[in-house]
């Protein structure tokens, strides 16, 4: 039986992660899947996969949000297959920044101005559906650091934004 990999969270910051990652056995470990998730706004879950070569990792995330909670799991490559799962919680440091301001405007059938209020030297994710459903399971979605952007829709529909 391959055991899962022991995830141990070596350090955290407002804006990192760093975790190590190893297995308890003499299994060969040819690498690593791991994924990150966190939920934005409570309507969408967003992850990060990281694909790890070799047996032992010491691994750092940045560009993460302060005092959000991260889970991650991971699996282990191995000559005779996969492991299983394991996971851990951690939440990042700091204050949560202030969710921005949005407005958005159209500007005609098929193009919506979208602007917003927050702090600069960020990156700020723009996401839109046309339900609440579509919002949570697969919106379309941009990112930029600047504090609005003109999204192209399809005409004779109602959308929802989130930034």
């Amino acid at each position: 039986v391959i055991p899962p990999p022991v995830i141990h969270i070596e350090s955290y910051s407002e804006d990192s992660v760093s975790f190590s990652l190893k297995m308890t056995t003499n299994i060969k470990v040819s690498g690593y899947v791991v994924n990150i998730y966190w939920t934005f706004d409570s309507h969408r879950q967003e992850k990060r996969t990281l694909v790890i070569e070799g047996e032992k990792s010491v691994q750092k995330v940045a560009n993460l949000t302060a005092h959000t909670p991260y889970e991650i799991s991971a699996w282990a490559k191995t000559e005779l297959g996969d492991s299983p799962l394991s996971f851990v919680h951690v939440v990042t440091s700091g204050t949560r920044p202030a969710s921005p301001s949005l407005k958005a405007k159209a500007i005609n059938q098929t193009a919506v101005e979208c602007s917003w209020s927050g702090p600069r030297n960020v990156v700020y994710g723009i996401f839109y559906a046309t339900s609440f459903l579509e919002l949570y399971r697969s919106p379309h979605n941009s990112t930029t650091s600047a504090h609005n952007m003109t999204v192209l829709v399809q005409r004779d529909e109602q959308y929802l934004f989130l930034v």
